[in-house]
């Protein structure tokens, strides 16, 4: 594997050197050898970038001028696709067969869906004798995580080129690279100067001052729900718009009635996509009691195909966490888990092997939802399995945490689990299977964030409303 080197920021339309030196290491977590350096960026670089993004907003910027910024971006990006897919899989440890499909995929459709939106979005409404308009926000403050760093890139950048907004790009410290080939098809696609600006470094110093710099507008953050609460924190502060996509603790509600064998199939396979290392994880599996023994030995049966190992095996289904710190993070939370009680079935603690920071797929049964392990975000490859008594006892456990991200329901008919998925408290539910839609609102309840990414809703997210009172009626 090549190392990747990255000296400069991307500010003002050019790569520009740091303001300080020094470097951040990309560390490869299959083999924990040092893959690639990108600029540790400090508070001077964003302040450069922020002024390059307030010279280029331009709030009258017509329709017309966004769509064909954002045409030449996903044309830009899409030609970059595969090396962006090896660079995931090198940097985060990825799958390969997941960063071709779902890491690179996803963000295409993702962005082109963007597009959709922006060729039939209506930014003129006569509302009796009002004209009410539609309008960029300004300069957006992206933050993204590690997990899925073109997704997330995607899902906040594409939308503020949408709306006439400028960016000025945070990337996480592991996942770093794939920002940087993203911003080179920015560059590619002839955007204007201080149209989209990158600044690498550390969140308490990069991140911590774009969400407090009082010439930011607008912050849309990716991530833990403790960092999050500090980002809200620092906009405050300038009273500025946040949108927040935190963690999860999802429940998959099986309801008894169900095809249990799906429900278990599809469950274990989204508990364990990309590692369990998605804020979206059905992470709790809720099994009626009269049920319990068989969903069991189906999850067993269902977690003996989840290989573990190098992530460019194209046979490879589990890949490695994606940096020591969270390797040894999720360890603890199962090295704790055991310690309160809960049943190992398959998996553990033990490294799986001597180089990387690989984790086995992990499932617990007979979870106290109120434990650590049915409260918290693991982020790793760690099912928890409760079992429930009845319909409401399922919906007591499954509204319990302080997460409302994501979830699933599966019952003998859609209705019924229509029925129940309106009283669960997260922003997005799976009913008996139903596919992915990238156009649909996506975002959470509760300590699980604020607003909403993603389709026409992640669209207005970048958009303020003003109305102008005119003589007479419509």
């Amino acid at each position: 594997m090549p190392t990747f080197e990255h000296d400069k920021l991307f500010i003002d339309g050019r790569w520009t050197t740091p303001s300080e030196n020094g470097v951040i290491d990309v560390v490869d977590p299959a083999t924990e050898a040092v893959i690639g350096h990108v600029p540790n960026g400090s508070a001077a670089d964003v302040d450069a970038a922020v002024a390059a993004a307030q010279r280029a907003f331009d709030p009258l910027i017509s329709v017309a001028e966004r769509r064909e910024r954002l045409s030449r971006v996903i044309a830009a990006m899409e030609k970059r696709l595969p090396d962006i897919a090896e660079l995931i899989t090198a940097e985060m440890g990825a799958p390969a067969r997941i960063a071709q499909t779902v890491q690179t995929q996803v963000p295409l459709a993702v962005a082109k869906g963007f597009a959709e939106v922006l060729d039939t979005f209506e930014f003129e409404e006569r509302m009796g004798n009002s004209l009410v308009l539609r309008e960029p926000y300004g300069v957006v403050g992206a933050i993204t995580p590690w997990n899925y760093p073109l997704y997330q890139v995607v899902a906040k950048v594409l939308p503020a080129i949408a709306a006439g907004c400028t960016v000025v790009l945070k990337p996480s410290n592991e996942a770093p690279l794939s920002v940087f080939a993203f911003v080179e098809a920015c560059e590619d696609a002839g955007l204007p100067p201080g149209t989209v600006n990158l600044v690498s470094g550390p969140g308490r110093v990069i991140g911590e001052h774009i969400a407090a710099h009082p010439d930011v507008d607008f912050v849309s953050f990716t991530g833990s729900t403790g960092v999050g609460a500090r980002v809200g924190e620092l906009a405050g502060q300038s009273i500025k718009k946040v949108a927040l996509e935190l963690g999860g603790k999802s429940a998959n509600v099986i309801l008894d009635g169900a095809d249990l064998a799906t429900a278990v199939k599809v469950g274990v396979g989204n508990a364990f996509l990309n590692g369990g290392q998605t804020c979206m994880a059905w992470t709790r599996m809720l099994v009626p009691q009269n049920r319990y023994g068989e969903a069991l030995d189906l999850i067993e049966s269902a977690v003996s195909r989840y290989t573990v190992g190098d992530p460019r095996d194209p046979a490879t289904r589990i890949g490695p966490s994606a940096s020591r710190s969270q390797f040894e993070t999720v360890r603890g939370f199962i090295e704790r888990a055991q310690r309160d009680g809960a049943r190992l079935l398959t998996g553990g603690a033990e490294p799986v092997r001597d180089i990387g920071f690989f984790v086995a797929p992990t499932v617990f049964a007979d979870v106290d939802p109120s434990s650590e392990l049915g409260q918290e975000e693991v982020f790793g490859p760690v099912l928890a399995v409760i079992p429930y008594t009845d319909a409401d006892d399922a919906l007591r456990i499954a509204n319990g945490t302080p997460y409302g991200l994501s979830g699933a329901v599966w019952a003998g008919s859609d209705e019924e689990a229509i029925a129940f998925a309106r009283q669960v408290q997260t922003g997005q539910l799976d009913i008996n299977g139903g596919a992915y839609n990238p156009a649909a609102p996506f975002g959470g309840y509760k300590k699980s964030g604020i607003g909403r990414e993603l389709g026409r809703f992640g669209f207005e997210e970048y958009l303020q409303t003003k109305s102008l009172q005119l003589k007479g009626d419509a």
